[in-house]
């Protein structure tokens, strides 16, 4: 069975194959495990120890002397890689290929128009080594543990690059900055620059940003925040009612840090075009011709998206407007979906018409937020059970999930001209407006989901 990724997920996917005596193959394009993760290794999750190793992965684990950390301690991605998916992935071994960049995956002799004898043929998986060579493989069975890290969704307020964005590829990030790092640090001490998002990355890239206007080098930073919708009860996330408390006091820190002035809001602003002025610096242009002034830096936090393009010669059932699985969909989408619960779901809700390919962990979410790991522990747990002949096991999906304490839904998830409602448990924004983000910016409704984070959804800082 070939698994695409060597993050959380798709360790966690090799680690139950090998638990059912199935061989695993782990394709990870990067250098080394958790690759993705080792690239937000300064951010702290909101999930704790207990909940981000995944039971079958231990056991795999415990023969090696491996100890699991504190279960209530909160890791780093850096504690995450370095204490946890590099020893798995150690233990594994040669079952784990690194430089290994899947290109495409089909049927053997079978394009994606034909028919005949279509399932009875192996799957052929096409990758390309960090050497240049290239290799043809054939598998029973694909696990895309790939995730979603690498496609950051752009400023453009229509899911497209603002007009000019790439010109500005030198003054703008798509990660929460690692303000330790000294040039990092230097491109915002000082400097203004301006947060695109309305979660938990945007929460943490705020927080950052007013600690380093707090510190000695750091006199004259500040930040601007761009919503897409207005400010309103719920904007910092769900506080003390998050089942999570960290996921929780995540946004309420990063409130309490920009209400020092540190920062400020332009709501319901939706960026067509990012313009340079005489000095360099770059100014954000609304769809409704308002102007930002002029900033340093622009961070885009604006969540993630699957990168397809590998799959096309496979028959994928995905929803049209998440491109997760159809049967998933409706328990993810933040147009409907509401207060952070998501039923139990497995190899079924995963299941393509073309048998024997999933998509899991982060990927299977498609452009939804709020993936826990513990989600794609469970889904990966199920698939495999699947694979291995294990109906029973596999259709016994058990998890339950921590609520956001958010409310979103009814369609109104990102309208900012909606009519604020009056508490019916659904969100909607005031009109666009500039704001200080104060006790008394926020409004009374309820608001939609904290965004998804560049974390595979499972921490913040």
């Amino acid at each position: 069975v070939v698994v695409i990724g060597a993050g959380p997920v798709g360790l966690a996917a090799a680690a139950h194959l090998t638990e059912r005596g199935l061989a695993p193959l782990v394709l990870e394009a990067g250098p080394s495990a958790g690759s993705a993760v080792r690239q937000w290794s300064h951010v702290r999750l909101f999930s704790t120890w207990g909940e981000v190793v995944d039971p079958a992965a231990e056991k795999l684990l415990a023969p090696t002397g491996w100890t699991r950390p504190d279960a209530s301690a909160y890791p780093s991605g850096g504690d995450w890689t370095e204490h946890y998916l590099k020893p798995l992935a150690d233990t594994l071994g040669e079952r784990v290929r690194y430089g290994a960049t899947v290109t495409g995956v089909s049927r053997a002799g079978r394009d994606r128009v034909v028919d005949a004898d279509r399932e009875s043929r192996p799957f052929t998986v096409h990758v390309r080594y960090a050497d240049g060579r290239e290799e043809r493989l054939l598998a029973r069975a694909v696990i895309d543990a790939s995730g979603t890290w690498a496609t950051p969704g752009p400023a453009g307020g229509d899911g497209l690059p603002a007009l000019g964005e790439r010109a500005a590829a030198d003054r703008i990030a798509y990660r929460v900055p690692d303000l330790t790092d000294p040039a990092v640090r230097t491109r915002h001490a000082g400097h203004h620059t301006a947060v695109i998002g309305s979660g938990a990355s945007a929460f943490t890239a705020l927080a950052h940003l007013a600690d380093l206007a707090r510190s000695e080098d750091g006199k004259g930073t500040h930040a601007t925040w761009i919503l897409r919708r207005g400010i309103s009860g719920s904007t910092f996330g769900g506080g003390e009612a998050d089942q999570l408390p960290a996921r929780g006091a995540l946004g309420l820190a990063a409130k309490a840090a920009v209400d020092d002035g540190h920062a400020d809001a332009v709501t319901g602003f939706r960026t067509q075009a990012i313009e340079r002025d005489g000095d360099g610096r770059l100014v954000l242009v609304g769809e409704d011709g308002r102007r930002t002034e002029p900033v340093d830096q622009v961070i885009v936090l604006t969540g993630l998206r699957p990168d397809l393009s590998f799959l096309s010669e496979l028959r994928l059932n995905l929803d049209e407007r998440l491109q997760a699985p159809v049967e998933l969909a409706p328990l993810i989408d933040p147009n409907v979906h509401s207060c952070g619960t998501v039923y139990p779901h497995g190899h079924r809700e995963l299941s393509h018409p073309e048998p024997g390919v999933y998509l899991v962990g982060m990927k299977s979410y498609g452009r939804a937020p709020t993936f826990l790991a513990m989600t794609g522990y469970e889904q990966v747990r199920s698939v495999v059970a699947a694979l291995a002949g294990d109906i029973e096991s596999a259709d016994r999906v058990e998890l339950t999930l921590p609520e956001t304490g958010v409310c979103g839904g009814a369609g109104l998830f990102d309208t900012p001209e909606a009519a604020e409602a009056d508490g019916g448990g659904c969100c909607a924004a005031p009109a666009p407006e500039l704001v200080q983000l104060t006790a008394t910016a926020t409004a009374t409704a309820p608001a939609g989901q904290t965004g998804q984070n560049p974390t595979g959804g499972c921490c913040g800082a």
